[in-house]
């Protein structure tokens, strides 16, 4: 059945103020589901987890259907579901776990083409254990990370690689199969940054071959919070800092402290929506897998159409022109004007499409944007070609 955007956006509230939210990939609106759930779960009786009184069996139901919800939609094992306050905060915890075991002579890789939260706290990590930091550097003209780029620092000193799935300023998705079937062959640990690529594509962890794969609820529709997915073989080998009284089962043991009960609650409703974009029959990971494949014919046109339009501006710069595929993710520049007075005039026309690096400062700086960036506009699955076609005629007003 065809992708209905009309019928779709009649479920996002925020969408009646008029704007069009270029601003996606920064976190998306939210649909009337989401916020009812979240809702309904601070207003009913709630406790911390068990199984004696009905608010304890509540709170159990709430955190075992988002691990299963979250399950279905990666590809991943519910019980290999941890929550975080946010991706950053997750690879942080992560970061600090996994560095105990490094030391002088091991080596990790980063790339410049990852958000700073896929950067830094590998970087610090291994800076205070002595490790040594490898760089993997992508092509500023094409926007591409080459697969030879990042496999080549490979040696068998290399604990860990940290990637990006999808590049959260340029849209390039990198190829992660074949990357992570590299770093599996030299004995390190794979680290994916799928924030930005699991609001845009079906994801299957096992395909990808990562054993860490880490995205946020707030950029596919749901509330703000983080979480990771690995197996849990994997996840019991490990030994993050915990209060001595807290559970020591996986994934409890990653999770500092009581879950947030409602935005969990909030994370099943959005995943619940994104398997109902499109009427299928099937498991929730199977009318998922058909969502999404919709989705992505729906973004991918209106990519285009925005690429092409922007393109025939004169005086647009358009950033990276992966030959792969990539997000529905464009970053320009108009010459003449700063980056933040396109943002503006943007703004003023009610196009929200915002200037900055968005914590991608590495990126920014190998593309010769340094600090201030450029103007970033995301396709959502809210988007219509009527708000990409707003979008390329106010930019033509400059």
């Amino acid at each position: 059945m065809a992708y209905d955007v009309n019928a779709i956006r009649k479920h996002f509230p925020a969408l009646e103020g008029g704007a069009a939210h270029f601003d996606g990939p920064g976190g998306s609106q939210v649909p009337d589901v989401v916020g009812e759930a979240v809702s309904s779960t601070l207003c009913a009786a709630i406790s911390n987890r068990g199984v004696v009184t009905a608010a304890e069996r509540r709170a159990d139901g709430v955190v075992r259907e988002a691990r299963q919800a979250v399950a279905d939609l990666l590809g991943a094992r519910p019980e290999g579901v941890v929550f975080g306050r946010s991706m950053t905060q997750l690879t942080y915890d992560f970061s600090r776990t996994l560095a105990k075991d490094w030391g002088p002579g091991d080596e990790i890789v980063v790339t410049r083409l990852d958000h700073d939260a896929n950067i830094r706290p590998w970087v610090q990590a291994a800076e205070a254990r002595g490790a040594t930091v490898r760089w993997a550097d992508f092509d500023p003209a094409t926007g591409e990370l080459s697969t030879a780029s990042l496999t080549s620092l490979l040696t068998d000193r290399t604990r860990l690689v940290a990637v990006t799935a999808a590049g959260n300023l340029l849209g390039t998705r990198p190829d992660i199969p074949a990357i992570t079937a590299a770093v599996r062959e030299a004995g390190a640990l794979s680290y994916v940054d799928g924030v930005h690529l699991t609001p845009h594509s079906p994801v299957d962890i096992a395909a990808l071959g990562a054993d860490f794969y880490v995205c946020s609820p707030y950029k596919f529709l749901g509330p703000h919070l983080g979480l990771l997915a690995a197996a849990p073989e994997l996840l019991e080998t490990l030994r993050p800092d915990k209060l001595l009284p807290s559970s020591n089962a996986v994934p409890e043991r990653f999770e500092l402290g009581t879950l947030p009960y409602e935005l969990l609650a909030g994370t099943t409703a959005a995943i619940d929506f994104l398997a109902g974009l499109v009427p299928s029959e099937g498991t929730r990971r199977e009318r998922l897998r058909t969502s999404l494949e919709a989705l992505e014919a729906h973004e991918d046109a209106l990519l285009r159409r925005l690429d092409d339009g922007l393109a025939a501006l004169p005086r647009v710069v358009r950033y990276g022109s992966p030959q792969r595929r990539r997000t529905p993710t464009v970053l320009f520049s108009v010459t003449g004007s700063t980056p933040q007075a396109v943002y503006e005039h943007l703004a003023s026309r009610g196009v929200n499409a915002p200037a900055a690096t968005f914590y991608a400062i590495e990126c920014s700086r190998h593309l010769g944007l340094g600090e201030a960036g450029a103007v970033r506009a995301g396709i959502a699955p809210y988007t219509t070609a009527a708000e990409v076609d707003l979008l390329l005629n106010a930019v033509t007003e400059l």
